[in-house]
């Protein structure tokens, strides 16, 4: 069956592409996930993967074209199919093939072979499966007329973000028959960048629902349908058409087992007739041809991607390349992101890295060779054993003749949760799976130290007491405390440039901008939005930038460009009455700023005779987590000591 290659969706404000140029000509073989064409948007020039395998049928759209997001430019099917639109015309011009008169005469032919002769056996069914693809080309799943196809609007899942191929279904807004009006809210959608409303993007009647609440589909895929009320008559006869093909082709499948049932004779199903008919021209294999195949076969499980320190890996992925399951079915995430080049699998090999554990940034999610090398010197890759190994090995260097024992490591497996009466067991949210995947992963990484200092703001105070009521006629927003800590951090990074920087591989990268990324807690989970180039914008802008993200971060508004970039993070847990913490480092940042609560204490002062008193001031602590791999303590306390300065002392304005 063929598949349309779409223009993708990259970044929510984009509504059209322009195809700079296409890697691939018509007739090309291409793998799953492998390079199809180049796009380019206002925001962004991206490579767009193709979505399956097979041949190249068709290109509707050529180089410098410009197409709106969703419409088709390619087509994708099996080698000698016709794309869809050939496939349509040629439905009126053949009738319908006598299925069932060819089922009994291959059954009559069975009958009339002998038990011994299997080979020929499988010649008849491959004969059925061939019949069975003739009438999937004649009789195409998608068989809705242009006046109806037109009548109707399918909704997909939008891409929210360049690195983002997949989104959960967090709630449907709207049922089966309800109407909607066009950019109204219709489901709301999960990704591990952001959680987002979609609106509908045509009104009309919700005809369809085709993923279910909790739902993981792939960018691209369609979830809905909308259109009048006379589309669902369309809708309903074109399934039962697919049904109606669906059951013939069982039914000619259910002939050929019985009739072989009844011979006693080993009789593949089709779909493996198939399989052997196209692996063999003539249906039998000699011994050598299949000592290469089993050759090649094992080349390619060697070239894959395993840990191989992990008992019975190399099995299982002989079992995988067999196209047997081993633990259920595998998540596209796992497939996308073991499919990389031959240099980084090598490099994984070398090593002894399981791909699917690193988190990968080239397209579709692919681990790079920076993303693998990266992984390898924050120290993630080593494990137990191999320090245990090294260990061992240093010991009985002065003893050559005692024999090495390899140590028996016991691997440590989380506890097993019991459940018992009155708990309630409910599934992790997407969000708060990938904080769970981002927080330990953060903490394998850096090397985690907390400074913490004291810090008087009361002159703070004092400002913002007396301009709130001004701030707030003038711009029609709080002015709250967090500007003012915004302020102090952006003229401390330029300070001291080391804490706003990145660690790559063994280079530090010193960022040139300062995007603040700032922790907004959500009923439902945590994100983390980001001022970008925060050095540049006033006490006002600040306060205006900062309340417009939180806002909107709490109504599911926000892009994903604005949760991505950031340099620095800032967390404010004193908002609920904490007095300060030691949060962890969001990476690929190296250092994470908690504002502890803003409360009245007896502090001890110098007067400026030099008489000590006690007044009643408001103070704050300021708690600094920061990577001990490239910031040094002393920079750490510079930095408050900086912060702490400019707080207590700075003469602010609007």
């Amino acid at each position: 069956m063929s598949v349309e290659v779409v223009m993708p969706q990259m970044g929510e404000s984009i509504t059209e592409g322009t195809i700079s140029k296409w890697l691939k000509a018509v007739g090309d073989k291409i793998e799953r996930d492998e390079p199809l064409l180049e796009i380019s948007t206002d925001k962004v020039d991206a490579e767009v993967p193709s979505p399956s395998a097979g041949t190249l049928l068709e290109i509707r759209h050529q180089e410098g074209e410009t197409v709106e997001v969703g419409t088709a430019v390619g087509i994708l099917g099996e080698e000698g199919e016709s794309s869809v639109s050939s496939r349509q015309s040629a439905v009126g011009n053949q009738s319908e093939p006598p299925q069932v008169e060819e089922v009994q005469a291959v059954a009559e032919e069975i009958k009339d072979e002998s038990v011994a002769e299997k080979s020929q056996a499988t010649t008849a069914s491959v004969d059925v499966g061939n019949s069975a693809s003739k009438d999937e080309q004649i009789n195409p799943p998608v068989a809705t007329s242009n006046s109806s196809a037109s009548e109707t609007t399918e909704i997909v899942m939008p891409q929210m973000g360049e690195s983002i191929t997949e989104g959960t279904i967090s709630k449907w807004l709207k049922a089966v028959g309800d109407k909607i009006e066009r950019d109204e809210p219709l489901l709301e959608i999960s990704t591990d960048k952001v959680d987002a409303e979609v609106p509908a993007s045509a009104g009309g009647v919700l005809l369809e629902i085709r993923a279910s609440e909790g739902e993981t589909v792939e960018v691209g895929a369609v979830v809905a349908v909308i259109g009048s009320e006379n589309g669902a008559g369309t809708a309903q006869s074109s399934e039962s058409r697919v049904e109606s093909r669906e059951s013939r082709v069982e039914s000619q499948q259910k002939a050929i087992d019985s009739t072989a049932e009844a011979m006693s004779t080993d009789v593949p199903s089709t779909q493996a007739a198939m399989s052997e008919s196209s692996a063999s021209a003539g249906g039998l294999q000699s011994a050598e041809t299949q000592a290469v195949a089993q050759k090649e076969e094992i080349r390619e499980v060697e070239g894959r991607s395993y840990d191989y320190g992990r008992p019975d890996a190399i099995e299982d992925a002989q079992k995988s390349s067999n196209g047997q399951k081993t633990n259920g079915q595998v998540s596209v995430e796992d497939l996308r992101r073991t499919k990389s080049s031959p240099l980084v699998r090598n490099i994984a090999k070398e090593h002894g890295v399981d791909i699917s554990r690193i988190e990968g940034s080239g397209m579709s999610g692919r681990v790079t060779k920076k993303d693998i090398l990266n992984f390898i010197e924050s120290g993630a890759a080593l494990r137990p054993q191999d320090l245990l190994v090294k260990t061992a090995t240093a010991r009985t260097v002065s003893a050559p003749s005692v024999p090495q024992i390899a140590p028996q490591v016991q691997t440590q497996s989380a506890p097993q949760v019991v459940s018992s009466v009155g708990d309630r067991t409910e599934p992790m949210s997407v969000m708060r799976k990938k904080i769970a995947e981002h927080m330990t992963f953060s903490k394998q990484t850096s090397a985690h130290v907390t400074s913490v200092y004291e810090i008087d703001m009361t002159n703070v105070a004092k400002f913002r007491e007396k301009n709130k009521a001004e701030f707030q006629t003038r711009y029609g927003t709080k002015l709250s405390f967090m500007p003012f800590i915004f302020q102090a951090v952006t003229n401390a990074l330029r300070k001291f440039p080391i804490v706003n920087s990145q660690v790559s591989g063994e280079q530090i990268v010193y960022k040139g901008d300062v995007n603040l990324g700032m922790a907004v807690a959500l009923d439902w989970g945590l994100i983390v939005p980001v001022i970008k180039r925060a050095d540049t914008l006033s006490l006002s802008g600040l306060a205006l930038t900062a309340n417009d993200l939180a806002d909107r971060a709490r109504t599911k508004k926000l892009n994903p460009d604005e949760v991505q970039g950031g340099t620095f993070t800032i967390t404010n847990p004193g908002v609920f009455g904490g007095l300060f913490g030691t949060p962890i480092i969001n990476q690929p940042q190296v250092a994470i700023l908690c504002v502890g609560v803003i409360e009245k204490r007896p502090k001890v002062l110098t007067s400026p005779d030099g008489d000590d008193y006690i007044a009643i001031r408001s103070m704050a602590y300021f708690a600094l987590t920061y990577d001990h791999r490239i910031v040094d303590g002393a920079d750490a306390e510079k930095f408050l000591s900086y912060m702490k300065e400019y707080l207590e002392t700075m003469q602010f304005a609007l």
